[in-house]
């Protein structure tokens, strides 16, 4: 990920084997992590099961959140792909006991169909 893409917010795929070592205490026995995403140092993890969003507070990162979104709470999303002089990619998430999306910003190295295909596999069960 480039220092620049952190700065503006754009998130960029990690190294799953890592991840799940990493975050193997939050995890449940059996759940599987599908895709990661970094955002300079908060990220936000697809799991087979829900959807992690971990944020890192304070200077040094020690102090974390983990707001945990099972699938079906998941109400709709939506995705804007990049364009030409626009060159982000947003997933939107909307969850059901609230009216203002968690919102998510890709670079173009991020495949944001991807994405949506990944979000779209566990939504739709």
């Amino acid at each position: 990920m480039g220092f620049l893409d952190g700065l503006m917010g754009n998130a960029t795929q990690v190294d799953l084997p890592a991840v799940q070592k990493e975050y193997a205490l939050i995890l449940t026995p059996n759940e599987c992590i599908e895709r990661a995403y970094k955002l300079v140092r908060d990220m936000f993890i697809f799991t087979d099961k829900r959807l992690i969003l971990i944020d890192k507070q304070g200077i040094t990162g020690k102090k974390m959140e983990y707001h945990s979104i099972p699938y079906k709470s998941i109400s709709h999303y939506s995705v804007e792909t990049a364009g030409h002089f626009d060159l982000d990619a947003e997933l939107k998430i909307y969850i059901s006991s609230s009216t203002v999306p968690i919102v998510k910003t890709f670079n173009k190295t991020v495949n944001i169909y991807e994405v949506q295909s990944v979000l779209s596999q566990y939504i739709l069960r």
